[in-house]
């Protein structure tokens, strides 16, 4: 019976919260994130799971961005190099520290594709309050680049839209 009433009681907080983010609006929140000299904004209902580094089979053939194939929880993912493949340049070095620092970002599984996005470094959570100022992708950037943001710092952070990335057919195309 307890168990009843407590289901009930989570079931009411979830509806006062949707009827709350319908009124209000939600603001954009985002896991932010830098791979090579950029620093990036993914939305956090398009991001998965975080993994450390971990043992990463190279597959022959492939462009330089796709690093291989690892095995996360049980699960094969691809794994892309981020910088490789936004700007063409390889991030960080391959030694062991670097290693250390860099993660492994999985797409949200509601995207269907298995992949996970070698970044350098973690830079935490952010909210549209941690900046001053935005603009549009620039004219020809990929389709999955969102708005440009700059922070308090003065520092710029482009978002990429994870879901129009795992569309993208150059994406998608991993051999050489």
């Amino acid at each position: 019976m307890a168990n009843r009433q407590a289901l009930k009681e989570l079931q009411m907080r979830l509806a006062e919260r949707l009827q709350l983010a319908k009124t209000q609006g939600i603001a954009p929140s985002w896991l932010a994130v830098e791979a090579g000299e950029k620093k990036y904004l993914f939305p956090l209902d398009q991001s998965g799971e975080i993994f450390p580094w971990a043992g990463v089979q190279p597959v022959s053939y492939t462009h330089s961005w796709f690093l291989g194939v690892a095995s996360l929880r049980g699960g094969l993912y691809g794994v892309v190099d981020l910088a490789g493949f936004v700007c063409g340049q390889a991030s960080g070095s391959r030694n062991e520290l670097a290693r250390t620092e860099s993660r492994l970002v999985s797409l949200n599984s509601a995207l269907e594709v298995n992949c996970v996005l070698r970044i350098d470094k973690l830079a935490g959570l952010r909210k549209q309050d941690d900046f001053i100022d935005f603009s549009a992708p620039e004219a020809g950037a990929g389709a999955f680049f969102g708005n440009q943001y700059i922070d308090l710092n003065g520092a710029s952070w482009q978002e990429i839209n994870l879901q129009l990335l795992a569309q993208q057919v150059d994406f998608l195309t991993i051999a050489a």
